[in-house]
């Protein structure tokens, strides 16, 4: 792989030098300051003309800093003649504001493809997207990976029988039907009422839950409104444990003290967002590392391989 190179910002360093390992391919040399009022400056550090870059970098907390700098490395391996650069985003941020909720709103999602696509890049891997039509709001081929090989394969080897997976609203139902299915579980649904943004109450089961392990699944945590309030439910319906999983632990505002005073035995998140202070402190939080697997889809995009039969 003597014509590739790979880039990390700030964003999520651990993720970034696992997936070095595992490429057994060391990261780029480059150099990321600020100037006095908060401006980002970047310089990279070695040549990259005629080489195919990818550039890893989640656009998380504190998430217009990090798409800032992720736009800045584009735009400086660009004018330092990189032949092809690939943006790697194993959490692309403001992909919840996919579609005009109300009057005289943006559609934010699209405005960050667009940046994407105008600073430079070619080709996008990202994984779990909050919604599945992101990718067409893209002008070039998008890798949208899923996190289940991994999270299935965990919740295998901790909870081999009696589960029941359960869709913690209407909107997660086709991903919880695909790992009922895959796990040979039966399915149940939260049917839930929401009061106002990051707000939610939980109102009843759709399914059988009674005396079962029951497993959440979300693509991402935020607030921990909607994933506590189901938990308290399944609880209240029977369920012998409640265990979460999520790709994306966003864990904003008040969800650690949500978590910690909840119904769940665990949540389970990979590492696509780095945990610090209170979250690596909670004792109900797990991770899994997506390490290998976006690797993976690295090598078999600079190969010419197939991706999609990653996850078939």
């Amino acid at each position: 792989m003597n014509g590739l190179s790979i880039f990390a910002g700030n964003s999520n360093p651990v993720l970034a030098d696992r997936i070095s390992e595992y490429l057994a391919k060391p990261l780029g040399r480059l150099k990321v300051t600020r100037f006095s009022d908060g401006e980002i400056q970047v310089e990279i550090h070695e040549n990259v003309r005629r080489q195919e870059v990818y550039v890893i970098q989640s656009t998380c907390n504190p998430v217009n800093d990090h798409l800032v700098e992720l736009l800045l490395l584009i735009d400086a391996l660009k004018r330092s003649s990189a032949s092809r650069i690939t943006a790697v985003i194993p959490y692309f941020g403001y992909a919840r504001q996919d579609k005009k909720v109300a009057p005289r709103v943006p559609i934010s999602a699209k405005l960050i493809a667009d940046l994407l696509a105008n600073t430079g890049v070619h080709r996008v891997i990202t994984m779990d997207l909050h919604a599945g039509q992101i990718q067409g709001f893209f002008d070039m081929p998008v890798d949208n990976l899923y996190a289940a090989p991994v999270i299935i394969d965990e919740i295998k080897t901790r909870h081999p029988e009696n589960l029941v997976v359960v869709s913690p609203d209407a909107g997660g139902v086709e991903r919880a039907r695909a790992y009922a299915k895959r796990l040979n579980a039966s399915l149940a649904i939260v049917d839930k009422r929401r009061s106002a943004p990051n707000e939610a109450k939980a109102m009843a089961i759709i399914g059988d839950v009674q005396d079962k392990v029951a497993i959440i699944l979300d693509d991402m945590v935020d607030t921990a409104g909607t994933l506590t309030e189901a938990a308290g439910v399944i609880q209240e319906n029977g369920a012998k444990e409640v265990h979460a999983y999520c790709t994306h632990p966003v864990l904003s505002g008040p969800a650690i003290d949500r978590i910690e005073e909840s119904s769940l035995n665990s949540l389970v998140v990979t590492d696509t967002i780095p945990l610090s202070g209170k979250t690596k402190q909670c004792k109900k939080i797990e991770t899994l590392s997506i390490a290998k697997l976006v690797g993976e889809a690295i090598m078999r995009s600079y190969r010419g391989d197939s991706v999609n039969s990653l996850f078939v």
